[in-house]
């Protein structure tokens, strides 16, 4: 979207409140997205300066198009995926050139098949895919997203390389259904051979690529290996698990079940003993007894996982599980979700802290609003885990998107400290 406005002859504004046009690119997920996204728009519309045009676009938008309207006089115009490419003309917006507003380019079913402007990060998100062809009893996504779409792998690979020689570092390969690329194609399993295209792009100084969103089922070889074997791929491992019961999982319409789950980190394990993991968890699902629960919290201490997220489960329209009954208590939701954190935190702490006095490698990504230079290495992944503040010589200034060595002095909560060691790779 930003490219396409660009495109339009409008130029990036300082701030919100500096803009003619304020565009808000909502979520539609769960109730708790849908409330931030409306509290960002109200909050930009009240802040915006005269004559200034507001925008709702991304999910919401293409979910509940009219109805979201009605229900935000505030703003100017609500668009969908399809406007998003004329948002400019849409909304009315004069600009400082005559322009021709354009529609999307012939052949381009999405909005991630247009061009995009440089990286302002030595990260990126690369998006491989678009929709979803699973049937989660709890997720609305595919009645607003569609069905699985996956990206040539040529244009792929085009935009990796734009990216890579812009000044990205780190790829995050992302969809809602990462490791199920290539299967609407007839290509399944088709995400093993584009990492290793896209591994080939370190010559240009790519360091990391970074793997989100993958269906536990998926999680088997030659997925796994060729994590492992490449160079630039990261041993990271977000897992969409959900739960660890497999009666509840068989009720979300969900594989696997904790027996599974610990089978497969364990042998991963066993290849790369400092492998990373993620997931994420509903708390509170239609029918969730305390058993269930139970197995739940007993999983996550089998598990040791490095990071987790727990969730309160949202009733969503279009979707199975909005008629199953069993409905949970509130306030017993938010009991269980204490208890999920409980066991949780201390395990994310303990493994913070065993990295104290060892040696990691950080990709720098800025400066903290204390100064200090702060990155990541591959344990974490940009703006959803913890982060690595690097101490260094007052005289040295490290370039973004530069790869430091340095030693974990010391961890506080998903944060770690250390101090930088003069081996600094830069791009």
């Amino acid at each position: 979207m930003t490219a396409s406005l660009l495109a339009d002859g409008l130029i990036a504004a300082g701030s919100s409140e500096e803009a003619d046009l304020v565009v808000v690119n909502t979520c539609a997920f769960i109730e708790a997205a849908r409330e931030e996204s409306i509290e960002v728009v109200l909050g930009l519309s009240a802040s915006r300066k005269d004559g200034a045009k507001v925008v709702a676009t991304g999910c919401m938008a293409q979910r509940y198009g009219d109805e979201l309207a009605d229900a935000l006089p505030e703003v100017d115009a609500v668009i969908g995926f399809e406007g998003a490419p004329s948002i400019a003309g849409a909304v009315g917006m004069a600009v400082s050139q005559p322009v021709t507003l354009r529609s999307k380019p012939k052949g381009v079913r999405d909005l991630l098949e247009l061009s995009r402007p440089k990286s302002s990060t030595p990260w990126a998100y690369l998006k491989v895919a678009e929709g979803c062809d699973r049937a989660c009893a709890f997720c609305a996504i595919p009645t607003f997203r569609g069905k699985q779409r996956s990206r040539g792998m040529d244009s792929i690979l085009h935009e990796a390389g734009e990216l890579v020689r812009g000044g990205v570092r780190e790829l995050v390969l992302v969809a809602q259904d990462l490791a199920w690329y290539g299967r609407d194609i007839d290509r399944p399993g088709d995400l093993a051979p584009l990492l290793r295209e896209v591994d080939a792009l370190r010559i240009d100084g790519l360091d990391r690529v970074r793997l989100l969103y993958l269906y536990p089922s998926e999680v088997r070889d030659p997925l796994i290996s060729t994590m492992l074997e490449l160079e630039t791929v990261v041993a990271y491992f977000d897992l969409s698990l959900q739960h660890a019961s497999r009666p509840l999982l068989a009720r979300m319409k969900r594989w696997g079940s904790a027996q599974q789950f610990l089978a497969f980190i364990s042998d991963i394990r066993a290849q790369q003993p400092d492998a990373a993991f993620r997931s994420s968890f509903i708390c509170g699902f239609p029918g969730e007894t305390e058993g269930m629960h139970q197995e739940m919290l007993e999983f996550l201490d089998a598990a040791q996982l490095d990071w987790a997220g727990f969730f309160a489960y949202s009733r969503e329209a279009d979707t199975t599980a909005a008629n199953l009954d069993g409905e949970i208590d509130a306030m017993l939701i938010r009991e269980r979700l204490s208890e999920l954190h409980s066991v949780q935190e201390p395990i994310t702490a303990a493994g913070r802290a065993a990295l104290i006095g060892t040696t990691v490698s950080v990709l720098i990504d800025g400066i903290d609003d204390d100064g200090m230079t702060v990155g990541r290495t591959f344990r974490e992944a940009p703006e959803i885990d913890g982060i690595v503040r690097v101490d260094h010589d007052p005289e040295t200034a490290f370039a973004f998107g530069a790869i430091v060595d340095a030693i974990v002095t010391g961890c506080e909560g998903p944060d770690l400290f250390a101090s930088a060691i003069r081996s600094v790779r830069a791009r």
